[in-house]
């Protein structure tokens, strides 16, 4: 049996398959317009049972390939649980919004929390700050790991923050220390974020940003303890998908 597993986010699409045991593939792509095909796309010559959709576009590929949909709390929450076995709490910071998840013991979503009004404090945020210093992802992540200190930055909506971002340089400002105002700026609302349903041991970071080492380091120095990241971060959610597919077959045998 192959289950297969796809996040539809607004930035990327995740697709994994799973036998039960491992991963035997992943893929992220850019998302788009064509959502639907971009999905056909990456599902060409992807041998599985089944599949079901969270994210974004979960209805809308659910519509398509008469599958299940389920929310992404549940994708990330089971494939978390699955891949740091005994987390109980996961901080999920995506393209467009962030994602606080408390757990039980058993790894029974307790609380969880979520910022979707903007995207304050994203993936996509972290884009327009690098974009508006000039840096690519990759420069910007060392310019704020370099930093000796920090320039506050006191908007973080989106708009006014770039704005912010400019003015600073304009004035004298350091990059290297406005980015890593910036990088300091996320890592508040994402703890603020995860302190509303109560932080516990056994920290998860997945998403997109959980690849971004500066903002790893930071929160974990804000809550006082390691984190732990996968190797994969992103296919979280596809992966929780799949291992409900492939839970559900075995039930129904």
């Amino acid at each position: 049996m192959i289950s297969a597993g796809i996040d539809i986010g607004s930035r990327t699409i995740k697709l994994v398959t799973f036998d039960g045991s491992r991963i035997l593939s992943s893929k992220v792509r850019p998302n788009s317009y064509n959502t639907i095909d971009i999905c056909r796309e990456m599902l060409k010559g992807v041998p599985y049972d089944g599949i079901i959709s969270t994210g974004y576009g979960r209805h809308l590929f659910s519509r398509h390939f008469d599958c299940e949909a389920i929310s992404e709390i549940k994708a990330f929450t089971l494939g978390a649980f699955h891949t740091v076995p005994g987390c109980r709490t996961i901080l999920d910071i995506g393209g467009q919004d962030t994602k606080a998840i408390s757990l039980d013991e058993n790894g029974k979503i307790s609380k969880f929390e979520m910022n979707d009004k903007c995207a304050a404090g994203t993936g996509k945020f972290l884009e327009i700050m690098a974009n508006a210093l000039e840096f690519t992802m990759n420069e910007f992540i060392d310019s704020a790991s370099s930093a000796e200190k920090a320039e506050p930055i006191n908007s973080m909506c989106t708009v006014f923050a770039e704005s912010e971002v400019i003015s600073l340089i304009g004035r004298g400002a350091l990059r290297d220390e406005v980015s890593l105002g910036i990088h300091n700026a996320i890592v508040k609302r994402s703890v603020s974020l995860m302190k509303r349903v109560s932080i516990r041991d056994n920290i998860v970071f997945v998403g997109g940003v959980a690849n971004n080492r500066c903002v790893q380091s930071l929160i974990e120095k804000d809550v006082g303890t390691k984190i732990s990241v996968p190797d994969n971060p992103q296919i979280t959610g596809a992966l929780g998908c799949a291992l409900h597919h492939n839970e559900k077959a075995i039930n129904s045998i």
